[in-house]
C-alpha cells in the first residue's frame, strides 16, 4: 500500500505523556481533556480514545453533536458540553448521559423543558472574558433558578466552572480579579445550597502556572497536544507536539531564472532553480498566509514555500538540492529532525498555533501510532 498523499501522523505517546506531565502540573485536580474541534485538527474520537486509556478523569467538548459524537462511538465517562443555541436536543444529550452547561436562566429553562429525566447541569459564570457565561445579577438569577429546580428534583447540578482570559499572561492583573470572582460565584452557589461535585477555572495555561485556579479540575486543551499556549513563555513542564504533517512530492522540475510562480506570479526565481510540487492546499487547511513566508524540511533541509498556496497545492524552492518525485516533505512536527513546528508555521502566517492544527481538513489522513 502506498503512503497517503497527505497524512498526519499523530503520536499517542507522546500525547498520554502530555497528559501525564499536566497532571503533575495540578496533582490534587482532576483532569479534563478538551477534544473539541476534532480534538484541535488531532481527530477527536481517536484522541478521546487515547486519552480515556491514559487516565484522564473527563472529555470536554464545545457542541452537543460532538457529545453525541463521542458516545455513539462507545464512550461512557464523564462528558461535558458547554455551547449550544437555543432549540438545541438536549433530550438527547440527557438521554447520553452527557453534563450540559447552563449560561443563563433562559438557557437552563429550555434543558429543564427539553429533558425526559432529571439533567445533570454545571452551571457557567462570566468572571470577565465576556462570552458565555452569567454575569452579575444574570448569575444570582441563575443560581436561585437553579436551587429552586434542584430542591424540586428537577435538576443535578454538578459543577460551576468559568474561563480565564488572560492565563497565558500569568502577570496580567485579569487573572486575580476573575478567579476572586469566580470564588465568590461558588460561594453565592454553596450559600444557596448548592455543592457541586467540580468547580473549574484552570485552561491549559492556568494548569501549567497558576496553582491557586486549579480547585476541583483542570481542563487541558492545546497543551495535550504538545503546542504551547504561549511559545514566548518558560513552562515547568517539558511538552512534546503530537502531530506530524507529511506528505511527498508530487513533481520535481527545473525553472529558468525569471520564471514565475503560482497564482498572481507573486514569486520570480533569480536564477535557474529546481522546484517541487506539495499537494496541500488550503482544502487541507494549510493558510493562503503563509504564501511566500514558510517552510518545509525535504532534501535534507529546510526549504522555502514560494508563491501563492492554492486549494490543492504549493510550490517549494529546492535550490539545487537533489530531489525526486515521491520524496518525503514535512510541513511541520515536534522539531527533533529540523523540520517547522506549528508554532513556526503560526508566526509564518500571521496566526496562532492553535489554528494550524484545528484547521487541518478531511482530505489529510491522520495515521495513529504508539498509545494502549
Amino acid at each position: 500500500m502506498t503512503d497517503p498523499q497527505a497524512e498526519a501522523v499523530i503520536d499517542l505517546d507522546a500525547f498520554g505523556a502530555n497528559l501525564a506531565a499536566l497532571s503533575a502540573c495540578a496533582p490534587s485536580a482532576a483532569q479534563m481533556t478538551v477534544v473539541k474541534a476534532n480534538a484541535y485538527g488531532h481527530g477527536m474520537v481517536e484522541m478521546a480514545r487515547a486519552a480515556r486509556a491514559a487516565g484522564t478523569d473527563w472529555l470536554g467538548v464545545a457542541t452537543l453533536r460532538e457529545a453525541l459524537t463521542l458516545r455513539a462511538a462507545g464512550d461512557t465517562g464523564d462528558l461535558l458540553c458547554w455551547l449550544a443555541a437555543p432549540g438545541a436536543d438536549y433530550a438527547a444529550a440527557v438521554e447520553a448521559d452527557v453534563e450540559v452547561t447552563a449560561s443563563s436562566v433562559e438557557q437552563l429553562a429550555e434543558i429543564l423543558s427539553a429533558a425526559p429525566r432529571r439533567p445533570r447541569v454545571q452551571l457557567k459564570v462570566d468572571t470577565g472574558l465576556s462570552r458565555n457565561g452569567a454575569l452579575g445579577q444574570e448569575w444570582t438569577a441563575l443560581v436561585a433558578a437553579a436551587a429552586q429546580a434542584q430542591s424540586g428534583g428537577r435538576l443535578e447540578v454538578t459543577g460551576v466552572w468559568s474561563h480565564f482570559a488572560c492565563a497565558d499572561q500569568p502577570d496580567h492583573p485579569a487573572n486575580d480579579a476573575q478567579e476572586a470572582v469566580f470564588v465568590a460565584a461558588v460561594d453565592e452557589l454553596l450559600a444557596a445550597g448548592i455543592q457541586p461535585r467540580v468547580r473549574h477555572l484552570s485552561n491549559s495555561p492556568a494548569t501549567l502556572t497558576r496553582p491557586s485556579a486549579h480547585f476541583d479540575l483542570v481542563r487541558v486543551g492545546i497543551a495535550a497536544y504538545g503546542i504551547r499556549p504561549d511559545p514566548g513563555m518558560t513552562y515547568p513542564t517539558r511538552l512534546t507536539p503530537v502531530l506530524t504533517l507529511r506528505g511527498r512530492l508530487v513533481q520535481v522540475k527545473r525553472l529558468p531564472a525569471g520564471a514565475k510562480v503560482s497564482y498572481g506570479q507573486t514569486w520570480t526565481a533569480e536564477h535557474d532553480t529546481t522546484v517541487g510540487l506539495v499537494p496541500f492546499g488550503y482544502g487541507e487547511g494549510i493558510p493562503v498566509s503563509a504564501s511566500n513566508r514558510a517552510q518545509v524540511l525535504t532534501a535534507g533541509a529546510r526549504v522555502p514555500l514560494v508563491g501563492r498556496v492554492c486549494m490543492d497545492q504549493f510550490v517549494v524552492d529546492l535550490g539545487e538540492r537533489s530531489a525526486r518525485r515521491g520524496d518525503e516533505v514535512v510541513l511541520f512536527g515536534p522539531g527533533h529532525d529540523g523540520e517547522p513546528t506549528a508554532e513556526d508555521w503560526a508566526v509564518a502566517s500571521g496566526t496562532i498555533a492553535y489554528e494550524v492544527v484545528t484547521r487541518l481538513g478531511d482530505r489529510i489522513v491522520r495515521t495513529y501510532k504508539g498509545g494502549a
